[in-house]
Formats: structure tokens, C-alpha cells, sequence
């Protein structure tokens, strides 16, 4: 049996999202906030990260608007200006101004926002290509919030949480678990979330726990 490598896998699921079309895109957004927003590690937060969205990666943006429209605090990553490989999270509004970085990936204009330090985030939505049952996943092969989270304290009481978002049909059957890789405590994606961290659900009895592995309609 063939198994595809970590790269090929990466590129047949981006190629699969960007083929994704903007009602499916919009539906799948929409759904992901919905499952998302009512989640009690959701509704509990004050201080979020997410990401904007790029390459057909699953839109976090209704979430982000949910999020503001309760009076929590969004944050989105730049690159570091000084550390290789590494993100800070700065405080964004909308209506401020983005740059590209160097990737061609917009972000936030340094110095428009306050910055504050990873570990004072009480939850950081970041994108997957790929991710399996088990919670591995696959990134675009930066490491960005690998490098970034490595020193982060992981007791559940002094760090973020750490959710990946991601189209259902980005699930694989199995994905390699790398040394450096940083564990999710969740995964979510338009049909549900896939729980990491009994933590999260005490009890051990989620209120949404699913893997869901077909395309979204349209």
C-alpha cells in the first residue's frame, strides 16, 4: 500500500481547499463558528487568536466577529521581526491596516497594536493542512507556532489552548508525530471538534467530539 509522503499529502490538500468555492467557503466558515462559539473553553475566553485566512485554509472571520461582538480581545500573528521562524500576537481591530509579509500573507502593520506575550492568550485558532484521528497534524513546514509555543509552560492552567482549524476533509487516516510538534488540545472543523485534552470537557464527556472525514457539500 502506498503511503503518501508528509509533502505530498500537503500538496494534494491545498490543492483540494483552494479548489474549495466561495459558497462552500462561506457555508464552512459559518458552521465552524457556530460549533465553535458555544463551546464552554470558547465562552470563557477573553483574549483570542486567530489567524486570516490564506490558500483555502477554513475562514475563522464569522468566529472572530462572534468573539467581538462579546467583548473579547482578538489578536492575529505577525512574523518576528527578530526571531527566526517565531510569531507575536498583536492586538487588532478592525478597519486597521494590513501589510504583507513575506510569504505574500497579509498581517497586521507592527507597532498598530499591543503586543502581548504567547503565554497570556487564553486561546491561539491556528490553521492545519492536515491532521488525523490521533491529533497529529500537518503545518505548510515553517514551524512558526511550534518555534513559538516550544517554552510556553503546557500546564492547563498558565497557557493557551492551542485549536486547530481545519475542513473535515483535511482528516487523514495517519500523520507522523515529529519531536518538535507542540500538542493540540483540540482540532475543529465545520462538523465538529475532535477533544485532545480531557480538560477541556470534564467528565471526559464532550459536547461535540466528532471526526468527520467527507468533503463538505455545495
Amino acid at each position: 500500500m502506498h503511503i503518501p509522503t508528509k509533502q505530498q499529502t500537503r500538496t494534494a490538500m491545498r490543492r483540494e481547499r483552494r479548489a474549495l468555492t466561495q459558497v462552500q467557503q462561506h457555508r464552512a466558515a459559518e458552521d465552524l463558528a457556530r460549533i465553535v462559539s458555544r463551546e464552554a473553553f470558547f465562552l470563557r475566553s477573553r483574549r483570542i487568536a486567530l489567524y486570516l485566512a490564506n490558500d483555502g485554509e477554513i475562514d475563522p472571520a464569522f468566529l472572530r466577529q462572534l468573539a467581538e461582538s462579546a467583548g473579547k480581545q482578538t489578536y492575529l500573528p505577525l512574523l518576528h521581526p527578530f526571531r527566526h521562524n517565531c510569531l507575536l500576537f498583536q492586538r487588532h481591530k478592525p478597519g486597521q491596516r494590513l501589510e504583507y509579509n513575506r510569504f505574500a500573507i497579509a498581517e497586521p502593520r507592527l507597532g498598530d497594536g499591543r503586543i502581548v506575550p504567547p503565554w497570556s492568550l487564553d486561546i491561539v485558532f491556528l490553521p492545519l493542512v492536515a491532521f488525523d484521528n490521533g491529533g497529529n497534524r500537518l503545518g505548510m513546514g515553517g514551524g512558526f507556532y511550534d518555534r513559538t509555543f516550544a517554552k510556553v509552560p503546557r500546564r492547563h492552567h498558565f497557557r493557551p489552548l492551542l485549536v486547530g482549524l481545519a475542513h473535515s476533509f483535511q482528516q487523514v487516516e495517519s500523520l507522523p508525530r515529529e519531536p518538535w510538534d507542540i500538542p493540540l488540545d483540540a482540532i475543529a472543523t465545520e462538523r465538529g471538534i475532535l477533544c485532545l485534552t480531557p480538560e477541556l470537557y470534564p467528565g471526559n464527556n464532550p459536547s461535540a467530539q466528532t471526526s468527520a472525514s467527507t468533503s463538505p457539500s455545495g
